[in-house]
C-alpha cells in the first residue's frame, strides 16, 4: 500500500507547486525594477506571467506606494486656451505635423506631449485627438531632415490617455523639434480625424526651451474666441493643476479689495534670472469657481530687477499686458533675457486704454494683486524659494501673509519643477494603467489557486480515506495471517509430528519382534533415532517449516521414504508421472504442504482403514498437480466432513487445492487432490 500513498503525496506536492503555494527562484532586483515601468501594451501579460504570486503582490504594493507619492491629476476648471488643433481629415492615415523652431541649438533631454482632454459621459476625462501613431524628430539648421528619436505605433497603445507622454531623447543636439502624427485618432464630438495637442514642452536640463518659440504646422485650425491656435502649443499652459500630493497646504497671498500694492522679493544675493513662474491664486477648490481665473493678476504687470532696494538702477525683466482672459492660467511662465539682480519688484501698471477685459466688455473693477507663488529661476533653480517677500504697505491683522509668495507651496501642497511634475504625471498614467493588468493577473492566479486548492483538498480527503483503509486492511490482513498461522501450526504439529510418532511406534513394535536378531534390532534402533531427530527438527521449526535445513528438499525421495516407513506392512507402491523441473520450481512451502498431505493420507490408511493393499499416484503437468491415494480398507463412512478427515481438509485448504474422496464398488477409499500450479500468472 505504500507506493500508492507516495504517489498521492507526490501529486499533491506537484499541484501545490503549480498553484504557486511553493516559492521558486525569485527574479533579480533589476528585473523587478524593469517590471515596475511596464507600459500597458500586449507584452505585459507575458512579462507578468514570469513573476510569482509573491512578486506580483509586491509589484502591486510598489505601484500603490508610488501612486501615493506621485503628483495627481487635478484638472483645471473655468475658461482658458486649449491648445493646437489641425484641420480635420477623412482618413486616419493622413499625416499631420507640428514643428517648434528653437532660438538656438540645445542639448535636448526630454520632449513632453500633453494631450487635450474631453469629458466622456461614460469614461470621464479622456484624451481627444491624440494620435494613435507618432514620430518624434530632432534636427539642426544643418540637418533639415532630422533624425527620428522615438516612434510609437498602434501596439504601444499611447491613447486614450489623460497623462502626458514623455519622450527621452538622450541629450541630442537640436535647433528644431518636429512631431509627426502618422495615424490620426478621431475627435470626440463629431468623429472626424484630427491632430490635437494641449502643450509641447522641450527640456534642456530643467528649462523648457520651446516656451513661446515659433511654431510651424502642416495645418492650423484657430477659432474666434481664442481657445485654439498653433501659438498656444508652446504657451506653457496645460490642462492640469499643480497638485504634488506632498507637503502642507498654503493659502495664496492676495491684497485687499481695491488695492494693488507693489510686491518685492529680496534674493539676498545677486543672481542671473532667466525664467519667471507666477502661480495664480487658487480658485479651483470651489465648484463653480467665483472668478474666471484672473483673480489677483493685473491687466498689465511689470516685473523689474535691481541691485539695491531703492531700485535706483532698475532693469525691466518683464512687461506683461494681457489682451484676453484666456491668457491666464494656473502657472504662467516666461523666459527672459538673463538679467543679474538681487531685488525683484512686481507692480500693477495702467494698461493701454484700448485694452478691455473681454469677459465684461470694460475694465475690471476688482483691482487686486496676488499670487500663490513667485518663482525666479537662475540656472534651472528657483532662487526665490524661502526668501523674504514684502510690500510697500504695512499689513493689517487678518491680511493674507506675504510669506506665501515664496514658501514653495500652493493650495495642494509642494510646488514641483515643471519637468519633475510632468514626469510624475506621466509615470502616474503608466502605473494607473498597469495596476488593473497586475490585479487581473493576480485574480487569475488566485482563481487557479482556488481550483488547485479544491483539488488538493479532495486529494487530501482521498488520502486520509486511503490511509484509514490501509490501516484497516492491514489489520484485517494481519488477523487473517495470524489465523492462518494458527491453522498451519496445528496442521504441522498434527501431520508432521503425529506421523513421525506413529512411525516411531511402528518401528518400536518391529524392534520388539526383532529382539533375538541383533542386526535387525540395531537397524530398527538406528531408524528410530533418525525419526526422533526428524521429529525434533519438526517441533523446532513447526512455526516456519521453511527454516528446517534439508526438510523436503527432494520431494520425491521424501515421499518414497515415508511410503516405505509408514506402509511397511502393506502391499502397494507410489507411482510418479512428473516433470522434475515442475516439482523443483514449486515453492518450499508448497512442497512441504504437498508432502504432509500425502504423509497424512498414508497415516490414516495405516491407522484406521484395516486395509492390506494401497496405491498412490503423483502426476505433475505444466499447470496442475494431481495426487491420488487409494486403499482396500473399510472406507470413510464415519468421517464427519464430506467423507474426508479434517486434517486432510485443513491441509488442502492451505494448498488452495481441491480434494475429494470416492469409495469404489470393490471397496476401500480413493482420495484425490488437484492443485493448480499457477494463479493469476504467478507460480505457487
Amino acid at each position: 500500500m505504500a507506493p500508492p500513498l507516495k504517489l498521492l503525496a507526490s501529486l499533491i506536492l506537484l499541484l501545490l507547486c503549480d498553484a504557486g503555494l511553493s516559492a521558486y527562484e525569485p527574479q533579480s532586483n533589476a528585473a523587478l525594477a524593469a517590471n515596475a515601468h511596464l507600459s500597458n501594451d500586449v507584452g505585459d501579460d507575458a512579462r507578468l506571467r514570469g513573476l510569482s504570486i509573491s512578486q506580483l503582490e509586491k509589484h502591486l504594493v510598489d505601484i500603490d506606494s508610488q501612486l501615493g507619492r506621485l503628483a495627481t491629476f487635478s484638472l483645471r476648471s473655468g475658461i482658458g486656451v486649449i491648445g493646437y488643433r489641425s484641420g480635420w481629415r477623412g482618413t486616419p492615415e493622413r499625416h499631420e505635423w507640428v514643428e517648434v523652431k528653437l532660438d538656438k541649438e540645445y542639448s535636448i533631454d526630454e520632449v513632453v506631449l500633453v494631450p487635450t482632454l474631453w469629458r466622456d459621459s461614460q469614461k470621464g476625462f479622456q484624451s481627444d485627438g491624440f494620435p494613435q501613431e507618432i514620430r518624434v524628430l530632432l534636427g539642426t539648421a544643418d540637418d533639415p531632415d532630422g533624425k527620428v528619436v522615438a516612434e510609437y505605433t498602434l501596439k504601444d497603445q499611447i491613447e486614450p490617455r489623460i497623462g502626458p507622454l514623455v519622450v527621452f531623447t538622450e541629450h541630442r543636439t537640436a535647433s528644431w523639434v518636429r512631431i509627426e502624427a502618422t495615424r490620426l485618432s478621431t475627435r470626440a464630438y463629431d468623429g472626424k480625424h484630427i491632430f490635437q495637442l494641449a502643450e509641447l514642452l522641450v527640456f534642456s536640463g530643467m528649462e523648457n526651451v520651446a516656451l513661446r518659440e515659433k511654431v510651424v504646422t502642416s495645418s492650423n485650425s484657430n477659432d474666434r474666441v481664442g481657445a485654439w491656435d498653433e501659438k498656444f502649443l508652446v504657451d506653457g499652459l496645460t490642462p492640469y493643476l499643480m497638485d504634488s500630493s506632498e507637503g502642507d497646504q498654503s493659502l495664496a497671498y492676495v491684497s485687499r479689495f481695491g488695492e494693488q500694492p507693489i510686491l518685492y522679493v529680496d534674493l539676498e544675493s545677486r543672481f542671473s534670472i532667466s525664467e519667471i513662474h507666477l502661480h495664480a491664486v487658487d480658485q479651483d477648490d470651489t465648484v463653480p469657481q467665483a472668478y474666471a481665473g484672473d483673480l489677483g493678476v493685473p491687466n498689465r504687470l511689470k516685473i523689474e530687477g535691481a541691485d539695491d532696494e531703492d531700485f535706483s538702477n532698475s532693469k525691466m525683466l518683464l512687461d506683461y499686458q494681457r489682451t484676453n482672459i484666456n491668457d491666464i492660467g494656473p502657472t504662467m511662465i516666461w523666459r527672459i533675457p538673463k538679467t543679474t539682480c538681487r531685488f525683484v519688484r512686481l507692480s500693477a501698471a495702467e494698461p493701454d486704454v484700448s485694452v478691455q477685459d473681454v469677459s465684461t466688455g470694460k475694465r475690471s473693477r476688482d483691482k487686486r494683486i496676488g499670487f500663490a507663488e513667485i518663482e525666479l529661476y537662475s540656472k534651472g533653480k528657483n532662487v526665490a524659494l524661502g526668501k523674504r517677500a514684502f510690500a510697500d504697505y504695512q499689513p493689517n491683522p487678518g491680511d493674507r501673509s506675504l510669506d506665501a509668495l515664496t514658501d514653495g507651496r500652493n493650495l495642494f501642497g509642494d510646488i514641483l519643477p515643471i519637468r519633475t511634475w510632468l514626469t510624475e504625471l506621466a509615470k502616474r498614467h503608466d502605473l494607473v494603467h498597469m495596476r488593473p493588468v497586475v490585479v487581473a493577473e493576480l485574480n487569475r492566479r488566485y482563481a487557479r489557486q482556488r481550483v488547485q486548492l479544491t483539488w488538493v483538498t479532495w486529494l487530501a480527503v482521498f488520502l486520509a480515506v486511503g490511509i484509514g483503509a490501509t490501516f484497516l486492511l492491514d489489520r484485517i490482513f494481519r488477523m487473517r495471517q495470524l489465523a492462518e498461522l494458527r491453522v498451519r501450526f496445528a496442521a504441522d504439529l498434527h501431520d508432521e509430528l503425529g506421523a513421525d510418532l506413529h512411525v516411531i511406534g511402528l518401528l518400536s513394535d518391529l524392534a520388539q519382534s526383532a529382539v533375538n536378531s541383533p542386526e535387525k534390532l540395531e537397524s530398527m534402533h538406528q531408524r528410530i533415532r533418525t525419526m526422533t531427530q526428524r521429529s525434533s527438527d519438526a517441533v523446532r521449526y513447526c512455526t516456519n517449516m521453511l527454516e528446517a535445513k534439508g526438510l523436503y528438499g527432494d520431494l520425491l525421495d521424501d515421499m518414497q521414504r515415508s511410503t516405505e516407513r509408514i506402509m511397511a506392512d502393506f502391499e502397494g507402491e507410489l507411482t510418479v508421472e512428473d516433470d522434475d523441473e515442475i516439482l523443483c520450481k514449486l515453492k518450499p512451502r508448497t512442497r512441504a504442504d504437498l508432502f504432509l498431505f500425502y504423509k497424512e493420507s498414508l497415516v490414516n490408511i495405516s491407522r484406521h482403514s484395516n486395509a492390506t493393499h494401497f496405491s498412490a499416484t503423483l502426476k505433475a503437468h505444466a499447470n496442475t498437480i494431481c495426487l491420488t491415494v487409494c486403499d482396500d480398507g473399510s472406507g470413510l463412512a464415519d468421517t464427519p466432513i464430506n467423507g474426508l478427515p479434517s486434517s486432510l481438509m485443513r491441509r488442502a485448504k492451505l494448498l488452495r487445492a481441491k480434494v475429494n474422496a470416492e469409495q469404489p464398488e470393490s471397496g476401500g477409499t480413493c482420495i484425490s487432490l488437484k492443485m493448480k500450479i499457477r494463479k493469476w500468472g504467478f507460480r505457487k
